[in-house]
């Protein structure tokens, strides 16, 4: 299907797509480690704002790479812009219950 004939994407599509990029050095996805902030949408244009779990990341590259390509492959999507913002920066209490737990973190223990 060509990208003008389906759907125009969702924040709720584009979100589980990028539940598929593996963040290489934790081995967990960016969605659960709550380093995606913000998803527009503005007609098939698709803008992610994330940040990364250090700045210097060097795995950096890598995600960004990840995150333009698994939503390239969504139909509907016909072009994809992220932005590496360092503020707030990352931190455990952002992980999803499943991402803490992964990692053991726990009350108290998250800052």
């Amino acid at each position: 299907m060509r990208a003008e004939e389906a759907p125009p994407p969702t924040e709720d599509r584009v979100r589980a797509a990028l539940h598929d990029v593996i963040d290489p050095e934790l081995g967990f996805n960016i969605i659960d480690l709550g380093l995606i902030y913000h998803v527009a949408i503005d007609g098939r244009i698709v803008d992610v704002r994330m940040t990364m779990t250090t700045p210097g990341c060097p795995a950096q590259g890598f995600i960004i790479h990840g995150v333009e390509q698994r939503l390239a492959r969504e139909d509907g999507i016909t072009g994809v812009f992220v932005d590496v913002v360092w503020d707030p920066p990352s931190s455990p209490r952002l992980m999803s219950p499943a991402a803490k737990a992964h990692f053991r973190i726990y009350e108290g223990n998250d800052a």
